[in-house]
């Protein structure tokens, strides 16, 4: 019992140190974390570069548009489109012819200011390319045609465009070299340099050329995001995979297994692949195959428990059954007496079986109610001590308490440890005899540091044979040396004992006083039990 009891404690140390070295007590957790972490990197990454593609093919652009611009405006000087006697002027007739009579790349369109900011020249109107779109279904005979005005959303887009252009070539003017990524009349996206018209150092206009592919420069950056979003993709439907395949479908297998077990009604559920796992779905196969085995092993306990109160119960019945049949021919009142007797002590002892039994299966449920408190164990005897002697009678056994201790101080349920003391002393008292004395003993031995505290039971009795020192703990075990009184043990007493004191963490063993002679003196039981807290 008490090995079993330090594997169950070692057992959270052991899954605790194992978990220390896992991403926040989880390595599934740690392992879905990194897989999603992985895949919005990718994305992020992903982003990141191609808005620094957009950035820098959006610069290049704006820096072939300004050497284009530049140059056209030096031609404009070299062609005395750009004067200076008597006065700096500009111009516009010549200006309009030129940029008619020269090719402007498709995609691209020149447009030519004044000083004053007004349009002088404009490519698409000097072209010979004539923009338009379908016309609309024809009207029936006779209707009027109602005038074709601009909507206001397209009224309030041309504004925009206008007032964006506009200011684009005001800063201009200022003589500054000016590029923008704007939208144009048709809403539509733009490239736009505007660089400064000079006559020498005098600012005479603005030309200002403008890129239409931008849209298209998106759709580029578009599709070269698509392998970087396939690559996310593709990683997190590999992470619901290994998800499924490593959680899911186990979890399932776990249910379907459980499932089984109710439905068969079988005693234990063992998956050996996944109890080798090393992380929480072995760990939950682990814990459902030791849940199985404690339950199958209480269920077998509560079996053998059920067949020996039915073969304990039995045997007072079957007494008090032949009495019953024998008291009709008794004829002498010394017979009837002697039966009337007989049936007294088989009621005593039924009563005192039942009553143990219904202590006895109670006794888990009180341990898993009640809430382990500080407990000082001088106080626990002295008041146990004290309820036996108030009610001794003068031919029954004294209870002395014959040695306490200071800082004796447990952790536990004082109901069941008083139960402990209880009993311990009903079975040393039970076997003592007339006018003997039981003694109760509390020290403390700090050697085995795990349980320093001990109880110790003495009684004058005859003691217990050496080979029944551990089978008196078994349940419906009894030993009636000749003299003591019939039916006073149940055989359930001392093994409510160790399953109490087992529950508290500490153990309990029997051994026989003996005297110099060798020869047995009583019986002894010792209880030891851990301390809380240091000794002062």
């Amino acid at each position: 019992m008490a090995s079993d009891t330090a594997t169950a404690r070692a057992e959270p140390e052991t899954v605790r140190a194992r978990r220390r070295f896992r991403f926040g007590g989880s390595r599934l957790g740690g392992f879905i974390l990194a897989l999603n972490l992985l895949s919005l990197l990718i994305l992020f990454g992903g982003a990141l570069l191609l808005n620094e593609w957009r950035r820098g093919l959006i610069e290049a652009r704006q820096e072939s548009l300004g050497v284009q611009a530049e140059l056209l405006a030096n031609v404009l000087g070299e062609l005395g489109i750009t004067q200076g006697d008597p006065y700096p002027m500009l111009d516009d007739r010549a200006a309009a012819l030129w940029l008619r009579d020269n090719f402007i790349p498709a995609g691209q369109r020149a447009r030519l200011f004044d000083i004053d900011g007004i349009e002088v020249s404009d490519s698409f109107r000097v072209s010979d390319t004539i923009p338009g779109a379908p016309l609309p279904p024809a009207h029936p005979a006779g209707t009027a045609l109602a005038p074709a005005e601009p909507s206001p959303r397209e009224t309030a887009r041309l504004a925009r465009a206008n007032a964006e252009l506009s200011a684009e070539v005001e800063r201009a003017l200022t003589g500054a070299p000016q590029a923008s990524l704007r939208r144009n009349e048709e809403g539509e996206r733009v490239v736009s340099v505007s660089l400064p018209v000079r006559h020498v150092q005098q600012v005479l206009g603005v030309l200002t050329l403008e890129a239409g592919d931008v849209n298209a420069t998106l759709d580029a950056q578009r599709r070269a995001l698509m392998p970087f979003a396939l690559v996310a993709l593709a990683v997190n439907l590999l992470a619901s995979l290994v998800l499924h395949l490593f959680v899911a479908r186990p979890v399932m297998r776990l249910s379907a297994a459980a499932d089984q077990v109710r439905l068969q009604r079988a005693r234990a559920i063992s998956l050996p692949d996944l109890e080798d796992r090393k992380d929480e779905i072995g760990d939950l196969a682990r814990a459902l195959e030791s849940m199985t085995d404690t339950l199958s092993t209480r269920m077998d306990a509560i079996e053998r428990f059920a067949a020996d109160v039915s073969h304990e119960i039995k045997n007072p019945l079957t007494s008090i059954r032949s009495a019953l049949e024998t008291l009709p021919l008794v004829k002498t009142d010394e017979q009837r007496a002697r039966l009337t007797n007989l049936l007294q002590q088989d009621v005593r002892r039924l009563d005192r079986l039942i009553t143990d039994i219904s202590n006895a299966s109670r006794l888990d449920a009180e341990l898993s109610r009640d809430r382990p408190r500080a407990i000082d164990l001088n106080d626990l005897l002295g008041d146990i001590i004290g309820v036996y002697e108030a009610g001794r009678k003068p031919d029954e056994p004294a209870v002395r308490l014959v040695t306490a201790t200071d800082n004796a101080r447990v952790m536990g349920r004082d109901v069941p440890l008083g139960q402990v003391f209880r009993n311990l002393i009903d079975n040393a008292r039970s076997f003592s005899p007339a006018g003997g004395e039981v003694r109760v003993s509390l020290y403390r031995d700090d050697s085995p540091a795990d349980l320093p505290l001990r109880i110790r039971i003495d009684d004058d009795g005859p003691g217990i044979p050496a080979e029944n020192l551990e089978t008196v703990f078994e349940r419906f075990y009894t030993s009636r040396p000749k003299g003591t009184a019939f039916g006073a043990n149940s055989g359930l007493g001392l093994s409510i004992v160790r399953q109490i004191v087992d529950a508290h963490g500490g153990r309990v063993r029997a051994e026989n006083r003996k005297g110099e002679d060798g020869s047995v003196l009583g019986a002894r039981f010792e209880v030891s039990l851990p301390a809380v807290g240091k000794r002062a």
